[in-house]
């Protein structure tokens, strides 16, 4: 059986059509846009590959670099021949007269006598063709490569914002992971004084309890309550921050989870953690067991994007000085000229007879010999400005190797630091549940199990911190040292943003 469609649409089913495809086109644009939210927890190498994609500062950056490379194309116009062309016609209302003796014409005529003589027609036409070649202007190739040093230091912009950001999302990545831990602890904290607030309650009403140990926990849980809270309201600023800088939907954002736990992180066994473990801590630059002593601190400092921009403005503050120099040098070009004049009167007739033609070809050399001094306090400016430059890749070099030393010692500490947490975690877990059995059995009073019960919360977040610490400290030395994970990749070519 055959359907036939029908043949005609009235206006009411094109609008419904319309709008049910552009509704499909939305969803599945929105879909796309939150695939990367919707895949589970969200890993750290596809945070920053999300934030590499879309995050609106390193866009701009990236038009940034658009923009130089145009201007690379400009200044090599002025290497190139330029070749004009330009046509006029003019309509002679009322053409131009003037008055002549008479006696030019009539050499018989009185010599006081004027005749008036019309210059030009009804009607003129004038077509020029002007052709202009440098043959020599040092200015210009010595633009060019100024403004190829430009775009040199556009592109490394680029890779510092690129820089800044994947540490900016590593941070907040890491700060998010912290939030949580902190939310779970106080969790696990309301959760053991309110059993413990039960147990002393059943023991408060067989007489095995006073009615102040009742009032001590109740306190304590009230405190915590608002604690907990507060957590979890970091936790949710956490995830809004961490989805600014991926560049994400803010409604997207309230539901962004991500993988790993500081809590399980073990720093000395990378190889003991899980997979969500194991990817943060090899989700470096400088690789862990590796760090470089004080004669390779200059080597990773030289790979800085900020030395590296700097060095790139010395570069181009010596170019500009050069420019400046070079325009005491004559310039030398080559002009021609093809041109076609027609006039006629009456109606207007495309350059019809008669018609004259001119062509004309010659060389041009300027030679500046004064300008009031102008030139040379450019070249001053110029080279004060080289110098600064310089001076400031100086200072940068040497900020760079202390920060790195700094941050390999901040790491050095917090690894450490995170060492000891670990037995202190185990040693007040051991205690609390000691403090515990012997306040059941009446051998320990609540004070003691309160006491530990802070202190196995207090050891367990400051192992969390501790993890952070390490985390975040070396994140900072991966820009510090200029090897950010990824950013070289995208970079190299591979960006397919």
């Amino acid at each position: 059986m055959i359907r036939r469609l029908p043949s005609v649409l009235n206006g009411e089913d094109v609008v419904m059509n319309v709008t049910r495809w552009l509704t499909l086109l939305f969803l599945t644009m929105a879909g796309a846009a939150q695939a990367q939210v919707a895949e589970g927890p969200l890993t750290l190498e596809r945070a920053v590959r999300t934030a590499l994609d879309r995050n609106p500062q390193l866009r701009a950056a990236r038009f940034g670099l658009e923009e130089a490379q145009e201007q690379v194309s400009e200044a090599w116009s002025s290497v190139f021949p330029s070749l004009d062309l330009s046509t006029t016609y003019t309509r002679n209302v009322s053409p131009a007269v003037n008055f002549l003796p008479a006696n030019i014409f009539d050499p018989t005529a009185d010599p006081n006598e004027l005749i008036s003589v019309q210059f030009g027609a009804d009607n003129t036409w004038q077509l020029s063709v002007n052709l202009e070649q440098p043959l020599f202007n040092a200015a210009a190739f010595i633009g060019v490569g100024a403004a190829g040093r430009f775009e040199a230091l556009q592109q490394e912009s680029v890779r510092g914002q690129a820089h800044e950001v994947v540490t900016r999302v590593r941070e907040s990545y890491y700060g998010l992971l912290l939030a949580q831990e902190q939310a779970r602890l106080s969790e696990n904290s309301v959760r053991r004084v309110r059993a413990s607030l039960e147990e002393t309650r059943a023991l408060n009403r067989g007489g095995l309890a006073s009615d102040y140990d009742v009032l001590r926990l109740e306190v304590e849980l009230a405190n915590l309550e608002p604690a907990l809270r507060q957590a979890t309201n970091a936790v949710a600023q956490g995830r809004r921050q961490l989805g600014i800088d991926l560049g994400l939907d803010p409604e997207a954002t309230e539901a962004l989870e991500v993988a790993g736990s500081l809590a399980d992180l073990d720093l000395n066994d990378p190889a003991g953690n899980d997979s969500a473990n194991r990817e943060l801590l090899a989700f470096v630059g400088v690789p862990l067991g590796d760090a470089p002593e004080a004669g390779g601190l200059a080597e990773l400092v030289a790979t800085r994007s900020d030395v590296r921009q700097l060095e790139l403005t010395e570069s181009l503050r010596h170019t500009e000085m050069r420019l400046e120099q070079v325009e005491y040098m004559p310039r030398l070009s080559l002009f021609g000229t093809y041109a076609i004049n027609s006039q006629q009167n009456g109606d207007p007739d495309f350059f019809a007879e008669p018609r004259a033609y001119s062509r004309n070809i010659g060389v041009q050399l300027t030679l500046p010999i004064f300008q009031g001094f102008r030139r040379d306090a450019r070249i001053d400016q110029k080279r004060a400005a080289l110098r600064q430059a310089e001076t400031q890749t100086e200072l940068a070099r040497s900020q760079g190797v202390a920060e790195v030393r700094s941050l390999i010692e901040r790491a050095d500490e917090a690894r450490d630091r995170a060492a000891g947490q670990g037995l202190a975690v185990q040693q007040a877990t051991r205690g609390f549940e000691i403090a515990r059995a012997q306040y059941r059995e009446g051998l320990g009073s609540q004070l003691e199990l309160t006491d530990a019960e802070v202190a196995l919360r207090q050891s367990e977040f400051n192992y969390a911190q501790a993890v952070y610490d390490f985390l975040v400290a070396r994140a900072r030395l991966d820009a510090a040292a200029g090897r950010v994970p990824l950013v070289e990749d995208r970079m190299g070519g591979r960006d397919d943003a």
